[in-house]
């Protein structure tokens, strides 16, 4: 039996993760239609051969990277509970999604691309475990709404709205900077967005923001998704 600690598994995890990578830039950039194994093999410096032996075909390559980012996007509000304070967990969601927004622009844009074709690709993960996922954390904010820990807002509007105002700043990038006359978001732009999506929309929610989210929840929770 191979160790899970060999040599090979981590020559595997660098190499899946290089083919990531690079697929997500190929995609991103032609969409599924015109990319193709040859141009992902190219960009990630690998045979043709080895980028099938690892991910099996450019369909399975295509959603595994669609399927990543929504796992990221929502590793923060994973393991929540009806016991967690509503604007701790909120903030923290709202921070992680813009973090990954800055970190990972191409997977927002190409799940967005998708998300525009009618996710052909993405229909059982939508109707099936995407759906049951929104349901449960819906479940959960609806408790809190009970308690009057927070406003009693429709808990699937409110994922949608942080979902997509996040997103915003990756798929509409070219339309931010025409607007504001710049020719990248950086560090700081980022964070006065961040601290004024966190306002509003805790605000609107009747809830108060947290003055600091942990700094182990949302942080470890994206770490242990952005691994393949």
């Amino acid at each position: 039996m191979t160790s899970m600690n060999s040599p090979e598994l981590g020559t595997r995890a660098r190499n899946e993760n290089v083919i990531l990578e690079a697929a997500e830039h190929v995609f991103a950039c032609h969409g599924y239609r015109g990319a193709s194994v040859q141009a992902i093999a190219e960009a990630a410096g690998l045979p043709k051969s080895n980028v099938l032996y690892y991910v099996g075909s450019k369909r399975k390559l295509y959603v595994a990277l669609l399927e990543r980012m929504m796992s990221r996007w929502n590793a923060m509000l994973d393991d929540i509970s009806e016991d967690d304070d509503p604007g701790e967990v909120l903030e923290g969601f709202i921070r992680s999604k813009m973090r990954l927004t800055q970190r990972h622009p191409q997977g927002s844009r190409l799940f967005a691309a998708e998300v525009l074709q009618g996710a052909p690709f993405l229909q059982e993960y939508l109707h099936g475990e995407l759906r049951e996922w929104v349901r449960a954390r819906a479940r959960v904010f609806e408790h809190w709404a009970d308690k009057g820990l927070m406003d009693p807002v429709d808990p699937v509007w409110l994922i949608f709205l942080i979902w997509s105002a996040t997103q915003h700043y990756a798929d509409f990038e070219a339309q931010i900077l025409g607007i504001t006359d710049k020719t990248a978001l950086g560090e700081s732009e980022y964070r006065s967005v961040t601290e004024f999506l966190c306002h509003v929309i805790l605000k609107g929610c009747g809830v108060r923001s947290a003055a600091r989210v942990g700094p182990s929840r949302d942080r470890q929770a994206i770490q242990s998704k952005e691994t393949i």
